[in-house]
């Protein structure tokens, strides 16, 4: 199994259009940067047929340091999480 990678998604469209690897990557680029700043601003970026991206605040929490056992106070921090489409859901798992 390997992951795709942003330089995939490149060479995957310069394979199949005639634009040159240096338009496409910057068009990339441009997706990513659209998508980084819906979920800052707007805690969602939902993208039909493949799934929803959320983000959503942590609360501050006790943890322990596993190699001391000291127990320590975790800050409060964003997560981000992504769910599947129904339809992609059943594309997987037919």
């Amino acid at each position: 199994m390997s992951t795709l990678t942003k330089a995939g998604i490149v060479d995957y469209i310069y394979e199949r259009t005639d634009k040159n690897r240096a338009e496409i990557k910057d068009l990339v680029e441009t997706i990513l940067e659209i998508m980084k700043k819906s979920v800052k601003k707007d805690h969602a970026l939902l993208i039909s047929g493949f799934g929803k991206f959320e983000a959503y605040d942590k609360r501050a929490r006790k943890g322990r340091n596993p190699q001391t056992t000291q127990t320590i106070t975790l800050p409060p921090r964003k997560v981000v999480v992504f769910r599947l489409s129904r339809k992609f859901r059943a594309e997987l798992n037919p």
